[in-house]
């Protein structure tokens, strides 16, 4: 996911930035008001992670600018203000929750995967089984956890879930990666590889089966596997 950051604490930033990126999200930050909302509007991102004291222009008058611009991107809010007036305050001015300081790094990205679940699932989106995904946003999510997969990997799985549970000939997925000019070597096998590796090696139950002599389906059941 690709995630902006807005805290003044230089501390606090590197700590929630480092944690993000090491679980494989993109990460911008700012440390102002005014820098923090031209990224916020200017930027495309999936989830805003805001401090309410900031200076330039608090949290609160950042989250009303940026929903009063149209925007509806996430936003989870950080402060040290834990009174109900306070959280009740971030809520009413667009934020979608609200973390109070000293926080724990794994509760913060579980609320962003909480938070991204709630606005993901409100979305149009495909469906297969526990998989889900999203065409505009590029979200993948299986079991409540989100799946980060390549645009290759991506493509392919949309094209599978659109025709799901029928079979996808291997020559259609080759033509939708890479035109009239497929690459000589196997690269479809080693892009379904990953695919797999990312969409059925951490569940129980596979989806993606090979139909052997003529391509691939995305089902639940396994039938001519």
């Amino acid at each position: 996911m690709r995630l902006l950051v807005i805290e003044d604490n230089p501390d606090i930033l590197a700590n929630v930035v480092d944690f993000l990126e090491a679980a494989g999200h993109i990460v911008d930050c700012a440390r102002n008001g005014p820098g923090g909302l031209h990224l916020a509007l200017t930027g495309q991102y999936d989830l805003l992670v805001l401090d309410v004291m900031l200076p330039g222009m608090d949290g609160y008058q950042l989250c009303r600018s940026l929903r009063e611009s149209g925007s509806q991107m996430p936003v989870i809010m950080l402060t040290a203000r834990d009174t109900v007036d306070d959280r009740l305050h971030g809520l009413r001015t667009g934020a979608d929750d609200y973390l109070v300081k000293p926080f724990a790094l794994a509760e913060l990205e579980a609320r962003i995967e909480a938070v991204l679940r709630r606005t993901f699932g409100a979305r149009q989106r495909l469906q297969v089984a526990d998989l889900a995904l999203d065409p505009d946003t590029w979200h993948v999510m299986r079991g409540g956890q989100t799946l980060r997969l390549s645009p290759a990997c991506f493509k392919l799985l949309e094209i599978l879930m659109r025709r799901s549970p029928g079979v996808v000939r291997r020559e259609t997925l080759e033509s939708a990666l890479w035109g009239d000019d497929p690459p000589a070597s196997d690269s479809l096998r080693s892009h379904l590889h990953l695919l797999r590796q990312a969409v059925d090696k951490p569940f129980p139950q596979p989806l993606l089966h090979t139909v052997h002599g003529v391509g691939y389906r995305l089902a639940e059941d396994d039938r001519d596997d």
